[in-house]
């Protein structure tokens, strides 16, 4: 019976692990804690073990009463410490583990973080490098949860001295960091290959700089507050020059303008247009001086107002639209090609080049027999007819009284598009509203019972699809009905979509579908390499009017053919 007893004793304390041992302690402490181990004198001496009444303990070694070398302390809250102690706190290298689960691992000193070690926050910030009273001194690495990081030296928690920061979209400012913001000399570098070097304040551009665009344009000058503001110059990658005052980047103040086409502008400028007083020196020599007001000449030198070119545009638009229509002419024998082409966002001139590139397609690739072009552009009120919903309205039943029932129509329709399923119309000085896809189908009513091409070339645009289609009509869009489209910059020649279709696909190849599908792919490629989100082009594709476009480029095969066998023998004879 007293084997079994032992037996069972051994048992029971193997048993019990990291748990309180179940043996009597060698000494009750003051605060009463239960020790286990060598007492000296009245002293803790070398291993032993402390359990304090609320469940923490200590294990370890200890010297003259208190924890002194390597031990393990775990408190009542999970607080949990491997490693060395000095003086009955942590001191020199050990690993503590936070209660909600954090961790360092490193240096101490008198129960603080200090020296080298690297601290990992639950689901936060990670930071490896030095320490000091529990605070990130001197060199380290701090990398945030949200994607950000900052690289180089720390001071009392924050960076101070020469580091690098990098922000959570992959920009980077390097520089010297006081209170954790660059100031003096530094440096920054945008993911998309901009870049600036100069004086900082705040992190801010601040003082004399250089910004550079990854397309090549270069401001140089006086920054306040991250942009340039007061003096400076900007060369664009265009060959544009022009040295002056700025403001929040844009021309403000007198300066010179000189621009790619050899024509200059020397005055003042307000939000970065010709505003005040100035002269405007065309590049063939001609010259208009006066007061300028938001990029036009309102008045001449001696003072005396000018006509609003708004109001006399207004004049033109009935006789510019009445010749465009009148030179439609009407259908032939043939099977022949109509086409309509509408740039809708007057702000930016993608639009208009783009519509212009493909009137000029289809005229010279594709033999159009018709043409109508509207456009809205800021520079185009007196010689181009409006992109309105009267001037389409208009424009579609005259193409449909002009075109035969075997003809073909393609109708190019460009500009921004809302999720809300609406064509963008802007004429800079009009208030137009914008035309919502079920408008614009009622608009192309008068063609229903011909063959036709919509293309709709806006964000958001598959949105289109369902107003449209029908078994006589063909709809291509830019993206679908809950996507962005991509390349409407008021520099760009083309949308991504508007390139891919007619610049490239339709510029080889006469197939409607196989085009469509090689756009579709390009603008895929394209989009991935930018980092953007698929805007995934969408079709409608009856086999009627896929047959009928055949059969038109077929006559038109034949045409061709017929009049070049002609030619040879009228040469012949």
């Amino acid at each position: 019976m007293r084997r079994l007893s032992l037996l069972a004793l051994a048992l029971l304390l193997a048993a019990c692990g990291k748990g309180e041992p179940i043996t009597p302690p060698n000494a009750v402490l003051p605060d009463g804690g239960r020790f286990r181990g060598e007492v000296v004198d009245g002293l803790l001496q070398g291993k032993g073990r402390i359990d304090y009444p609320n469940g923490s303990w200590y294990e370890g070694s200890f010297k003259d009463g208190q924890m002194e070398g390597q031990g393990e302390l775990h408190h009542a809250d999970g607080t949990h410490y491997v490693g060395s102690f000095a003086a009955g706190d942590f001191g020199g290298q050990g690993t503590l583990t936070y209660s909600e689960g954090s961790r360092y691992e490193g240096g101490f000193k008198a129960g603080l973080k200090d020296g080298v070690g690297k601290l990992q926050i639950k689901g936060g910030d990670t930071y490896q490098g030095e320490f000091k009273a529990d605070l990130y001194h001197g060199i380290g690495k701090l990398q945030r949860a949200d994607g950000s990081s900052f690289e180089g030296s720390f001071s009392k928690g924050e960076p101070q001295g020469f580091g690098t920061t990098t922000d959570e979209n992959g920009n980077q400012l390097s520089g010297t960091f006081k209170k954790g913001k660059l100031d003096g000399e530094g440096t920054y570098k945008s993911n998309d290959g901009d870049s600036y070097v100069g004086t900082y304040k705040n992190s801010n551009f601040d003082g004399k700089g250089r910004y550079q665009t990854a397309d090549g344009d270069t401001w140089l000058g006086q920054f306040s507050k991250g942009s340039l503001t007061g003096k400076g110059q900007l060369d664009r990658a265009d060959g544009s020059h022009y040295e002056g005052d700025f403001r929040y980047w844009r021309y403000h103040g007198e300066g010179l303008l000189k621009l790619a086409d050899g024509s200059h502008y020397q005055g003042h400028f307000a939000h970065g247009e010709y505003d005040g007083i100035g002269t405007l020196t065309a590049a063939d020599g001609s010259v208009k001086t006066g007061t300028w007001k938001k990029g036009a000449l309102v008045r001449d030198a001696q003072g005396n107002a000018l006509p609003d070119p708004l109001e006399v545009g207004l004049l033109e638009q009935g006789k510019l639209l009445d010749q465009a229509l009148a030179a439609v002419p009407a259908s032939t024998p043939a099977v022949e090609l109509y086409t309509l082409t509408l740039a809708g966002d007057g702000e930016q001139s993608v639009f208009l080049r783009e519509a212009d590139y493909v009137t000029t397609l289809l005229r010279e690739r594709f033999g159009a027999h018709g043409q109508i072009t509207l456009v809205n552009h800021r520079d185009h009120m007196l010689d181009r007819p409006l992109a309105t919903r009267e001037n389409l309205r208009r424009a579609a039943k005259v193409l449909a009284e002009r075109a035969g029932p075997e003809d073909m129509v393609f109708v190019y329709l460009t500009s921004h598009g809302s999720r809300d399923h609406q064509l963008s119309l802007v004429q800079p000085g009009l208030e137009l509203a914008n035309m919502p896809a079920s408008e614009l189908a009622e608009l192309l009513l008068p063609l229903k019972s011909h063959y036709k091409v919509v293309v709709v070339s806006a964000c958001f645009s598959g949105g289109f699809i369902p107003q449209l289609k029908d078994d006589k009509t063909l709809v291509m869009t830019a993206a679908r009905s809950d996507r962005t489209s991509f390349g409407c910059s008021d520099e760009a020649d083309f949308t991504y979509f508007g390139r891919a279709l007619f610049a490239e696909a339709l510029s080889t190849t006469d197939d409607l579908e196989r085009a469509f599908e090689q756009a579709k792919a390009s603008v895929a490629k394209r989009e991935q390499e930018d980092d953007f989100e698929p805007s995934e082009p969408q079709i409608w594709a009856p086999k009627g009017v896929l047959t009928q476009w055949r059969t038109f480029r077929e006559s038109q095969a034949k045409r061709a053919l017929t009049a070049s066998a002609g030619n040879k023998a009228a040469s012949s004879n």
